[in-house]
């Protein structure tokens, strides 16, 4: 895929964007109906523990979003297409937001569950550090330098960061924290383990999430589009106006 920043003709949102829209307002509608309604009421937490299906989805998607930036990072370094450095940059942005919403759901959470709204357990510690290495990210994206140097640079940033996403993963299970519960794969004994139920419930809004991640990284993709012909157009007019 090329993108030539004089040609309009890629800037109008594709069909497989439109669908995507409208297919996201029956899945949050859904998903809204899943978590509130149709799951049970945890018998410890009660009705806070509903804000595990945001939390989880919301990790799971940031994960993912880094991992977006990884891929298109190393896309970049190898050939320099300029698209590649966007969709990169509109990642990452996405990821922080979904970080942001992890760490505000997440102490929400922990006062119920172990009466304080912050600790340093090894999950949310890392996950405060990727939260920071990916503002830093941000910030240099928006560096006042040649967007050649400021995209290989911030390449080098999201590759680099990447690095903290499969220790926030494993932290839990390196440092031995027994305050966040393996969610999924390890059973009801060790504190994972759902019912069936709540199961569907936090697949299905992963799958919601991950929908409206895609719709997002489209939307920002056409924003970032839209200012490099509006740059290109105005700096074409200079010219001429100088000539």
């Amino acid at each position: 895929m090329t993108f030539k920043e004089d040609d309009l003709s890629h800037l109008a949102p594709s069909k497989l964007h439109k669908n995507l829209v409208i297919l996201s307002i029956p899945m949050v509608l859904v998903s809204l109906y899943l978590v509130f309604i149709w799951s049970p009421v945890e018998r410890i937490m009660g009705p806070v523990q509903k804000i595990f299906y945001f939390h989880v989805a919301s990790a799971w998607n940031a994960f993912f979003a880094f991992f977006i930036v990884f891929i298109f990072s190393l896309l970049y370094i190898v050939t320099k297409k300029r698209l590649y450095d966007l969709i990169a940059g509109v990642s990452g942005e996405i990821g922080v937001i979904f970080t942001t919403i992890v760490l505000t759901t997440g102490p929400i959470w922990a006062r119920s569950a172990w009466n304080t709204w912050w600790t340093w357990e090894p999950r949310l510690t890392t996950t405060l550090i990727l939260f920071f290495m990916y503002m830093a990210y941000i910030m240099v994206r928006h560096l006042d330098i040649a967007w050649q140097k400021r995209a290989r640079l911030s390449a080098v940033f999201g590759i680099i960061g990447f690095a903290n996403v499969p220790i926030v993963y494993m932290s839990i299970r390196w440092w031995e924290s027994n305050l966040h519960p393996v969610v999924i794969s390890e059973g009801a004994e060790t504190g994972g383990g759902l019912d069936s139920s709540m199961l569907v419930t936090l697949i299905f809004s992963v799958a919601t999430l991950t929908v409206i991640y895609i719709v997002l990284l489209q939307k920002g993709l056409y924003v970032e589009k839209l200012k490099i012909y509006v740059q290109s157009m105005k700096a074409k007019k200079q010219e001429k106006m100088i000539s």
